[in-house]
C-alpha cells in the first residue's frame, strides 16, 4: 500500500527576542541553559508531531556580529546536553538602525518533521545591544 501524504492541520508560529547569552561559553554549543533567558524555545511539536519550515531572525536595531544557533531538543529537559543537538548555525551581521533602509534579516531554512514533543531552541553566540526577533514558521500534524 502506498503511503499517504501528510499535511499540517494546525499552523503554528512562535517567536522570541534574543539579546543575552549564557555566561558559560560551552553552553552556547550544547543547547543547555535557562529557557527564556539564555536559550529560547521557538517551536514545540504537538501530540501528532510537527513540521518546521524555517526560522527567521530580524534585527531590532544596532547589534554587533553574532551567530544564531538552532538546536533540536528531544522533548526532555534541555539542561541535559544529550537531549539537544546543534542542528544549524548561521552568521548574524553587524546591524545599524536607519529610517531609510531595512534592517538585516536572516532566514534559516529547516524543512524538518519533528516527533511529538520535540522542540526547536535558539540562542546567540554573543550578547547584542538591541536584539534579534526570531520567529519559527511551521505547524502540527
Amino acid at each position: 500500500m502506498a503511503a499517504e501524504p501528510q499535511f499540517v492541520t494546525t499552523p503554528k508560529t512562535a517567536w522570541a527576542t534574543l539579546t543575552a547569552v549564557n555566561a558559560t561559553a560551552s553552553k552556547n554549543h550544547d543547547g543547555t541553559g535557562t529557557i527564556d533567558t539564555e536559550i529560547f524555545k521557538v517551536f514545540e511539536a504537538g501530540a501528532s508531531g510537527g513540521y518546521v519550515e524555517s526560522v527567521k531572525a530580524v534585527s531590532l536595531g544596532d547589534n554587533v556580529a553574532s551567530v544564531l544557533r538552532v538546536f533540536l531538543n528531544n522533548g526532555s529537559a534541555n539542561t541535559t546536553a544529550a537531549n539537544n543537538s546543534l542542528y544549524k548555525e548561521v552568521a548574524l551581521p553587524v546591524t545599524a538602525i536607519a529610517e531609510a533602509t531595512a534592517l538585516q534579516e536572516v532566514e534559516v531554512l529547516l524543512g524538518i518533521n519533528l516527533p511529538a514533543g520535540y522542540k526547536i531552541l535558539v540562542c546567540l553566540g554573543t550578547a547584542v545591544a538591541t536584539g534579534w526577533a526570531v520567529t519559527a514558521l511551521g505547524g502540527d500534524y
